[in-house]
């Protein structure tokens, strides 16, 4: 049967007495140990997806066996052929995996997005711009103007709302990057403008928290879903 790999560890990390993991019902988790190093594992199911549950049970595992070690965290369906392969990886990259331990003991993730809220940031960008101020008054003394009319102040909203974008993505980078002690971009989407995860100590992440809710509160524009503490994921190199 296939392994499945959660995340990797020091040798001697205890696990949880009756921890489970992915599958239904739920596969027990265990330790796969050598070269000074563990592999938090269990049996893979055959029919594994990335349902809910098993996303939960994937991330349950990684934050329980955190508690007690550094882990490095692998992503959701990480499957090798067998312990034996497990085995033959611990080995063949045990001076990377020591590493990066080492980097990321007592570290979590905190990921950060931003989308604008749409009334706002319109009430923001017209009363910036005298010229679209008066594009808007003259519409309305039109009548609401013509098709062209229209369509022009629509693009040049849209252009001012996507400049608007980019200077809060740089305000929100700039005040928070400097309470981390990393910061990588997430992937990009049309769901948000900014999408972007912190690495810091553990004790460091109120001060994060608390300045983003600042920012939220200071700029009205702003939308911030922040998310933590997560396993570092975006800071294990490959």
């Amino acid at each position: 049967m296939s392994t499945y790999v959660y995340g990797i560890t020091h040798e001697g990390c205890a696990l949880p007495e009756g921890l489970t993991g992915v599958g239904e019902p739920p596969c027990p988790v265990r330790l796969v140990t050598g070269s000074g190093l563990a592999a938090v594992v269990s049996d893979c199911p055959e029919d594994l997806r990335p349902k809910r549950r098993d996303l939960l049970a994937h991330q349950r595992v990684l934050s329980e066996a955190g508690r007690a070690a550094a882990v490095l965290p692998l992503r959701f369906g990480s499957v090798s052929e067998g312990d034996e392969d497990v085995l033959d990886t611990l080995s063949r990259n045990a001076d990377r995996y020591r590493s990066q331990l080492e980097r990321l003991s007592g570290r979590v993730e905190y990921n950060v997005k931003a989308v604008h809220d749409e009334e706002a940031v319109l009430h923001l960008v017209l009363a910036e711009d005298a010229r679209l101020r008066a594009l808007a008054e003259a519409n309305r003394k039109a009548g609401g103007g013509s098709y062209e009319d229209r369509l022009r102040f629509g693009e040049q909203v849209a252009e001012a709302v996507r400049s608007r974008e980019a200077w809060d993505a740089d305000l929100v980078r700039d005040t928070l990057e400097p309470l981390a002690e990393g910061c990588r971009p997430g992937p990009e989407s049309g769901g948000w403008f900014l999408n972007l995860s912190f690495l810091l100590a553990e004790p460091a992440a109120e001060r994060l928290v608390t300045t983003a809710d600042r920012l939220r509160r200071a700029h009205p524009q702003l939308d911030l879903t922040v998310t933590g503490p997560l396993p570092p994921y975006s800071f294990v190199d490959s």
